[in-house]
């Protein structure tokens, strides 16, 4: 039995408190304590990419979540670029906010999210927690880079708003991330809490643009972001901030949907105080929707209800708060529910995978003058050195790049010919063969290096410098977001999804 926004409103009750909370579990089966907690009117789950082996599985999942509570929402990761989950293992087949914030045709944009919001559908989810709307003016982001469309505002502004407006054309409600801005960072909040030490002013200037035309595009829900602004909080970060939630997202930016926290989980909301106590104060300044992280439990649950309780009882939170948050939960549940009986995911969706222009994502790369002279020169004749670096939290282990596509399509041209280059891994802690060699090869060797965010990583800046000692052909590509001065990106793919990484190998062998 589910419990209907009016119930909510009138009653508050524990089944209101579970109607706001958002955990994610272990495993790939809908375990039996989560099943029952969704019965009695936990708000619903978010899937990972531990979660999910294939789409017959993901959808035997959906399927098990709905049966436990028919309104329950299913959120997921899925930016259609570098943060997927539906393409964990084999990387994503779409091209990702940066490479089409490069391309600039908002009609590609929301085709491609329209042909997300279909393989959503076609998997049983109903959220997905992007785009993300961050203008990443910062090039040494640690959480951003690729995920955002560009580096101005009305860039990323119309590219958002056609990304909203393609998704949830096929019934999925969106989510604008990271309220009010995490593009202008150095830090990852997974790990601590980064400060953006702008004014109200420069924010509506840059940061709150797109939120603005997410907003006016209708964005169901929007994510807030565990960021410190000491000009118009200097004692919470965005989630906990009634100033920057209730404010001015709700107040002066009049959005009226879902506000969805980010993990709290992650060491910017919950590093000093816990998860139970963020829970009551992200509740308390303007959060409808709890995200609390990956593999939680049963007892983690109830001692978030417990402290949520408590606080009730003591004043830290008001019962019409944690009223109004269950019903904006349960009526984005509702209209979610009625949006799939509405609208009909065509029947193909789930067996074809979707197509983006490959040659379109080539031409998009950014490439030093002589870069495409030294790959004709090189005649597919070189050796390639792999830099892995540590992936942030919100990526995680996906596959990604050229090493992706060879993971799908083996027996594709394109991977055949790459798979028989000479190989190198580098990593912080040195390097390791794979394929026919383990060494760094002679020096009259051509080697093409393939990183993400190279210049941010001092191992792979020597690496990629004793590589070019004595004179070596050395072509360093970059499928993160390079430094403004390229000095580590002879290409600049601006991705790394499975896409990029077919259109990276094209490049390579013209």
């Amino acid at each position: 039995m589910t419990t209907t926004a009016d119930e909510a409103v009138h009653r508050l009750s524990p089944r209101s408190i579970a109607a706001t909370l958002l955990p994610g579990f272990a495993g790939r089966v809908l375990p039996d304590w989560l099943g029952q907690q969704l019965h009695d009117g936990l708000g619903g789950v978010c899937l990972f990419g531990n979660n999910i082996s294939s789409p017959t599985q993901l959808r035997e999942l959906t399927a098990a979540i709905l049966d436990a509570n028919p309104h329950a929402i299913i959120a997921i990761d899925e930016e259609g670029g570098d943060v997927t989950r539906l393409y964990y293992g084999i990387g994503s087949p779409f091209p990702g906010n940066a490479v089409l914030g490069r391309l600039d045709d908002t009609t590609a944009t929301e085709a491609v999210a329209t042909a997300v919001g279909w393989q959503l559908r076609a998997a049983g989810c109903t959220v997905t927690f992007a785009p993300d709307v961050d203008v990443n003016s910062n090039p040494d982001n640690p959480v951003i880079g690729t995920r955002s469309f560009g580096t101005t505002p009305e860039l990323v502004a119309r590219h958002s708003a056609a990304w909203i407006t393609g998704l949830q054309a096929t019934g999925i409600a969106a989510s604008a991330k990271h309220f009010p801005g995490h593009g202008d960072t150095a830090q990852d909040s997974h790990l601590a809490l980064p400060v953006v030490d702008r004014s109200r002013r420069q924010l509506r200037e840059r940061e709150l643009v797109p939120f603005v035309a997410a907003i006016a595009s209708g964005a169901k829900t929007i994510m807030t972001s565990h960021i410190l602004l000491p000009q118009l909080d200097p004692d919470n970060p965005a989630t906990l901030s009634s100033t920057m939630l209730t404010g001015l997202l709700r107040g002066e930016l009049g959005f009226d949907g879902v506000i969805v926290s980010d993990a709290l989980d992650m060491k910017g909301a919950s590093g000093a105080l816990g998860i139970p106590a963020t829970a009551v104060r992200a509740l308390a300044a303007g959060c409808d929707l709890l995200c609390i992280g990956t593999d939680n439990t049963a007892e983690q649950l109830a001692r978030i209800e417990e402290e949520i309780l408590t606080a009730l009882d003591d004043g830290r939170l008001e019962a019409t708060r944690v009223a109004d948050a269950a019903r904006r939960v349960l009526e984005l549940a509702d209209n979610l529910a009625t949006e799939r009986e509405r609208i009909r995911v065509p029947a193909d969706t789930a067996a074809t995978e979707p197509h983006f222009d490959v040659d379109r994502v080539t031409a998009s790369f950014a490439r030093r003058p002589g870069a495409d002279a030294w790959v004709v020169a090189a005649a597919g004749r070189f050796t390639v050195v792999r830099i892995d670096t540590l992936a942030n939290i919100a990526v995680g282990q996906a596959a990604w790049g050229p090493f992706a596509h060879l993971l799908a399509h083996p027996d594709a041209p394109e991977a055949v010919a790459f798979a028989a280059h000479p190989l190198v891994v580098v990593t912080e802690a040195g390097s390791t063969g794979a394929g026919s060699t383990g060494t760094v090869p002679e020096a009259h060797d051509p080697v093409v290096v393939i990183g993400k965010d190279n210049h941010r990583h001092p191992f792979a800046r020597a690496a990629i410098d004793r590589l070019r000692v004595g004179g070596r052909e050395v072509l360093v590509i970059d499928m993160g977001w390079p430094s403004d001065d390229r000095a580590y990106a002879d290409v600049a793919t601006f991705g790394a999804s499975r896409l990029v990484g077919q259109a990276l190998l094209r490049y390579l062998q013209p």
